[in-house]
């Protein structure tokens, strides 16, 4: 198991008046599995290019555990890249396809056949050795491209949208493979995706790239409670904002001064809570709210709210909305566990800033 580490990494392509990589810094612990997430254009996959070897960046230092990687070839550096569309070779079968890899290193048929077999068990191919690609189903498919870059263990395993050309079904089948066989393994891993729910279910870690920048890097939990800015809250769902100051007594803003959990930011901010963590209905420290909307979204309920002049929107059982409609009154409680402020560089939020 090899930690990759990323010391300000940075690339421009020609042409461009900014840098696709903006100085990226990054660590990736040994034997875990991270999610490197962003919206489309933000640099991932040029990103995991450069640690494969076939980019190279302007500036920076690329590492696993003390080796730097910067220099060597594609198949010295100990890293194995499956790409969005990972075709197997279409005239080999299943298991060649898996061998051929063993086979460029030397190794001989009686050393690899037993390899082989074990990995399409393990990757639930078993029985499917000798069909060729054409004769796969696409998540088959998948689960062999997969098959072919884990038999080398490699030291570090990239993976670039593996989910992307699945169905809802095979997608999350696929992913309880991955990260069944990341945990059996100990193989280090980064994959790149643009879902948020994918990264969050999958990985140890997410990294959210946006425009070349690290934004925030932290545990799925930390990431949805403790944002480390309005662009993360936003892109990761959060709708709710509010202006106001952090001082001992807590938060001071429009809906008056709210408790903070341990270890919030102090001083002028921006308080974020999830709208799954509004709680309806009567109970500590509850307030009055007004409703302005409700929709239905199937497992979920959606209601938007008027709070001490402020909107606030709210998501619960679509139970909640039995006998609620525009007008009806209703109390709600902000748990103090479910706060958290952000800096305030958010130009585009409404109210005055403190």
């Amino acid at each position: 198991m090899k930690t990759l580490t990323l010391q300000q990494v940075t690339k421009t392509f020609p042409g461009d008046a900014r840098p696709v990589i903006d100085a990226l810094s990054l660590t990736v612990p040994a034997g875990s599995l991270t999610a490197l997430l962003g919206p489309s254009g933000s640099g991932k996959s040029t990103l995991l290019r450069m640690i494969a070897g076939t980019e190279d960046p302007d500036a920076g230092v690329i590492r696993l555990d003390d080796r730097p990687l910067l220099g060597l070839p594609p198949d010295r550096r100990g890293v194995v890249m499956v790409f969005q569309n990972a075709p197997l070779f279409p005239h080999l079968t299943l298991a060649e396809n898996l061998g051929f890899g063993l086979r460029m290193r030397g190794l001989a048929g009686a050393v690899i056949a037993p390899r082989v077999a074990a990995m399409l068990d393990r990757v639930q191919l078993a029985g499917l050795g000798h069909r060729r690609p054409s004769e796969l189903s696409g998540g088959q498919a998948q689960r062999g491209a997969l098959a072919r870059a884990l038999i080398l263990k490699p030291d570090l395993l990239l993976l670039d949208e593996p989910l992307s050309n699945l169905d809802a079904g095979l997608r999350d089948e696929m992913r309880d493979l991955i990260r069944s066989l990341q945990r059996e393994t100990g193989t280090t891993m980064l994959v790149v995706t643009h879902d948020q729910s994918e990264a969050v279910a999958l990985a140890d870690r997410v990294a959210l790239l946006v425009g070349g920048r690290l934004e925030q890097e932290a545990t799925p939990w930390e990431i949805y409670r403790r944002p480390a800015s309005v662009a993360v809250a936003r892109f990761f769902g959060g709708v709710n904002f509010l202006r106001g100051r952090a001082d001992g007594a807590g938060f001071h803003c429009a809906l008056g001064c709210l408790s903070l959990p341990e270890g919030a930011p102090q001083g002028p901010g921006i308080l974020t809570i999830r709208p799954e963590a509004i709680l309806l209905g009567p109970g500590p420290g509850a307030r009055p709210a007004r409703v302005l909307s409700t929709a239905f979204l199937g497992t979920q309920a959606r209601l938007m709210l008027q709070v001490d002049g402020e909107k606030l929107e709210a998501l619960s059982s679509p139970d909640t909305l039995a006998g609620l409609a525009p007008g009806s009154g209703l109390e709600i409680s902000l748990p103090e566990d479910a706060l958290w402020v952000v800096p305030d560089d958010a130009g585009d939020l409404p109210g005055p800033k403190p």
